[in-house]
């Protein structure tokens, strides 16, 4: 289906990403941005994601067919209230937020004060790299995306959001915002956690200077996730932390079980072994399986 307006509502990776793909596929009439800087207003039109980007929210949001949320979580409430008195009755709203019990709670309600149907989704699509000028039309192709309807969801609106997020590429799943909280915490916002731990620890500035140099090509892939941004991983892990604190306690027990096979005084090279052919035999599995927009 083709809208009339889509509004992009932060355009950075995701927003102008999304932005590329939906001009790319000629999604929309007219795909607006609206972001926070004046600076930005260049960056975007140099990127191309929009065809045209504005600091005027209301602005932005005027006659929009669809209002796509892709600012970190805690700007989602407060912009969204901002942005009602322009919101058209009919309109939808959705997001990409990476936590969705608590966006779908507060914007569920606000949107359908002004006529419109508010419609959750997360596409697990991302980088670590930040702004407009990282965004890539294909970010979203093979992507899974979860949409979260509700029983207040109007069916037409989600039917149409799973449409769009088809027409982008992604596939398509379906689950309950507190299942999606539940499931997202281990594979994704604990590897965060654990990625950004160990670049805390490994690259301490009181560490010597030698183990830097010696962090090689196994420290920078498991890393990379931890140069994402701060204030958006803030957002994510304070609005999940219910999750994430069980997916961590989980976590530590496996660490722990690791901690125990080297304590013991006997040799247990075979325990070790297994350990690591587990490990090896659930990714490679898992790995086979995986249909990827950036294969290794």
């Amino acid at each position: 289906m083709r809208w009339k307006k889509i509004t992009i509502v932060g355009v950075g990776l995701l927003g102008g990403s999304l932005g590329l793909a939906i001009k790319r596929r000629k999604l929309a009439s007219q795909v607006a941005g609206f972001v926070r800087r004046t600076a930005s207003l260049k960056e975007c039109e140099r990127a191309g994601a929009v065809d045209f980007a504005t600091t005027d929210l209301l602005a932005a949001v005027w006659d929009a067919d669809l209002v796509i949320l892709c600012t970190p979580l805690a700007q989602m409430k407060p912009l969204v209230n901002q942005m009602l008195p322009s919101l058209k009755r009919g309109a939808i709203v959705t997001d990409v937020g990476s936590v969705k019990a608590s966006v779908v709670k507060d914007l569920e309600s606000l949107v359908a004060k002004a006529g419109a149907h508010f419609v959750g989704s997360h596409p697990m699509a991302g980088a670590e790299k930040t702004g407009v000028s990282a965004a890539r039309e294909d970010l979203f192709e093979c992507a899974v995306c979860v949409v979260t309807p509700t029983r207040r969801t109007n069916k037409t609106a989600a039917r149409k959001v799973e449409q769009f997020w088809k027409a982008v590429g992604c596939r398509l799943l379906k689950l309950t915002p507190e299942t999606h909280d539940a499931l997202v915490s281990r594979s994704s916002h604990l590897p965060h956690v654990v990625a950004a731990t160990l670049a805390a620890s490994v690259l301490d500035p009181k560490a010597p200077e030698a183990l830097a140099a010696l962090c090689a090509n196994g420290f920078r892939d498991t890393t990379r996730i931890a140069s994402g941004s701060p204030e958006m991983w803030r957002d994510i892990v304070l609005a999940n932390r219910a999750e994430l604190r069980v997916a961590l306690d989980e976590f530590v027990r496996e660490l722990q079980g690791v901690q125990a096979l080297l304590r013991k005084k006997r040799k247990n090279a075979g325990q070790i072994q297994k350990f690591f052919e587990t490990a090896k035999s659930r990714r490679d599995k898992w790995r086979a399986g995986c249909v990827s927009p950036s294969p290794e």
